[in-house]
């Protein structure tokens, strides 16, 4: 397909939705995805193993999966008995990969191949990381009990500058488009965007860099916020981006003109409900593409 080379920043649901957008105009995808959660299966994982938490590259992967593929499905089947209850079997497959080669994109790759996905995932980072909160309460760690803190001040991590995949960072140099978000501020988006590496290279790459802002609020991580307040949370943690993609009807804008950043308001949502739709989405950054 003829089309922009396009990168995806963030984790999780919100991610693979954009990645599913993706595929409706991008010639070349790369979803970069963020390495800390430490809960459900994923976390499981992570401790027992010491892997890469897979459980937001599961998700990625699936979303660019060929669409006739029953492998696809099965890896988003979670088992619900035993000492594999709540475990699904994407998550058991990637950790077994990641171990088989000892390269955490070699083993990604691979398990694209066997996806027939039409676009690559990486890592954000060659290690997990502990995502670490400074909140009116006080300091909270681990990106489960960040979702649940409230009154985030400023998130960091640990490491700090964690090692980032070479392929990541030459992802986003050569970018067309570099989309951000949606999905969770400071546990998906910032947690990815906001690795010192990564927020560095997209401050210097020539493509044009949308965020796409959430249709809601998240209960316990940004209660009272708008869609302001969600840009100049990412523009605190060294994020810069030249356009807003917001949703009218839902999240309040707040004061975006103070920020100098161009919005951009559009229907994304899907039949009414806080969820983006797909072919919407695809056909606003398609259209963003290349217009200052």
């Amino acid at each position: 397909m003829v089309g922009p080379s396009v990168v995806a920043i963030g984790g999780g649901h919100g991610l693979s939705v954009t990645l599913s957008a993706l595929r409706g105009y991008a010639g070349d995808i790369c979803g970069i995805v963020s390495v800390a959660d430490d809960g459900g299966s994923s976390g499981r994982l992570r401790e027992v193993l010491g892997t890469i938490p897979p459980g937001d590259l599961r998700k990625c992967l699936v979303a660019l999966a060929d669409e006739e593929s029953h492998l696809a499905q099965l890896f988003d089947h979670r088992f619900h008995a035993g000492e594999l209850a709540g475990h699904a079997l994407g998550n058991l497959i990637l950790a077994a990969l990641f171990e088989r080669y000892g390269d955490l994109q070699l083993a990604l790759d691979e398990a694209g191949q066997l996806l027939g996905a039409c676009g690559r995932v990486v890592p954000a980072a060659l290690q997990p990381v502990v995502l670490i909160a400074e909140t009116a309460n006080g300091e909270v760690k681990g990106q489960s009990a960040v979702m649940a803190a409230g009154s985030i001040l400023r998130l960091t991590m640990l490491p700090p500058d964690p090692d980032v995949p070479a392929e990541a960072l030459s992802a986003i140099c050569h970018a067309d488009q570099v989309i951000i978000g949606p999905g969770s501020l400071y546990t998906s988006i910032i947690a990815a965007a906001g690795i010192p590496a990564i927020a560095k290279e997209i401050s210097a790459t020539q493509g044009q860099r949308i965020y796409v802002t959430n249709l809601r609020e998240q209960s316990g991580e940004t209660d009272g916020y708008d869609v302001a307040a969600h840009v100049l949370a990412l523009h605190e943690h060294g994020i810069e981006v030249d356009l807003v993609l917001a949703d009218p009807g839902w999240l309040p804008l707040g004061a975006l003109d103070c920020l100098g950043i161009p919005v951009v308001l559009e229907d994304v949502a899907r039949g009414g409900k806080p969820l983006h739709d797909p072919c919407k989405l695809a056909a606003v950054l398609s259209r963003l593409h290349g217009h200052p």
